[in-house]
């Protein structure tokens, strides 16, 4: 059975308040989904009712199939989660506060070890694992942090806004971890309010406001829905700098229909036409042979298409 998590008219209410209101959303098997919303919206309320910190005023969250707060333990025994952003002591190093987590999540002693270093590898903090963490920048504590929630080598991980609060060159290192995350059969689900993070990284993408689900699709499929010419806007990198020639090709192919450059290995383009259309020229570019070396949603096209979904929701 593939690893879900499925909201069935989750809500929420505080008094007359409502945080989350009557959310129906359902995702399953290997991919990294972004909870997309600005802030008060109601991403880690949703994140909290998954994992039973906050009880349901109507509706319910599963996991597999088992609702959370009728069934706690079996609900989250594959699962994990980083809600909000959590403190390490910080007179302990990484391997002992890890290892306070696995006892604490039922990983066997004759696994402890093993498994904290795996998570520590895992997130690139392997070499810093008997150092105090109160030494540590705010990057290198979340990807400890991060490395928490693999202790007990879960197949679902909720993440909820991992990058809050980092640096540039932090932010980066956590958005990589967790693209690697994604390469072991994992269900990620990822709130943010960052729209270039959740292009980055994510596979789909769920919008929230107000409580209310306004959309949930692939990336490209969003951006083409809701954008007024049904064109999408696709950004495409190169190993080596683009030619006037190559430009000139990648104008010819059908169903592109403009190309503007973003600096020299990068170039935007716009092209009419659903998911397939979009794979075929994948497709042709690859085969062109002209380095290209990633295809994806240009941020700035989500973000357009966020912000009118936005204004419709005021």
């Amino acid at each position: 059975m593939q690893q879900s998590i499925e909201a069935v008219n989750l809500t929420k209410k505080y008094g007359s308040f409502v945080a989350l209101s009557g959310l129906n959303l359902k995702f399953e098997g290997a991919k990294c989904v972004g909870f997309l919303g600005p802030n008060g919206a109601g991403k880690t309320t949703t994140l909290k009712l998954f994992t039973d910190m906050i009880r349901p005023s109507a509706g319910h969250a599963l996991i597999n199939g088992i609702d959370v707060h009728e069934n706690k333990r079996d609900a989250l025994s594959s699962c994990t989660a980083l809600i909000e952003t959590p403190e390490i002591y910080p007179s302990l190093t990484p391997a002992e506060a890890l290892s306070m987590i696995a006892e604490i999540r039922g990983v066997s002693s004759n696994e402890r070890n093993i498994r904290i270093e795996e998570s520590l590898n895992e997130v690139k903090m392997l070499e810093w694992k008997d150092k105090k963490v109160g030494k540590f920048s705010k990057g290198m504590k979340q990807r400890v942090n991060i490395a928490s929630v693999l202790i007990s080598d879960p197949s679902i991980i909720m993440l909820d806004e991992p990058t809050t609060g980092l640096d540039p060159r932090g932010m980066s290192e956590v958005r990589e971890i967790v693209k690697s995350l994604k390469r072991k059969n994992r269900l990620i689900f990822m709130s943010s309010h960052l729209l270039n993070e959740v292009t980055d990284v994510c596979d789909e993408v769920a919008m929230i406001d107000h409580g209310k689900l306004l959309v949930y699709d692939s990336i490209l499929n969003v951006i083409q829905k809701f954008s007024e010419n049904g064109s999408n806007i696709i950004e495409v990198g190169f190993s080596r700098a683009i030619d006037e020639n190559i430009m000139e090709k990648i104008g010819k192919l059908e169903n592109v229909k403009a190309t503007s450059k973003i600096d020299e290995t990068n170039l935007r383009m716009e092209i009419l036409g659903d998911i397939k259309v979009q794979e075929a020229l994948f497709y042709e570019l690859a085969n062109m042979k002209i380095g290209v070396i990633s295809f994806k949603p240009s941020s700035s096209a989500l973000e357009s298409t966020y912000l009118n979904m936005i204004k419709e929701t005021l």
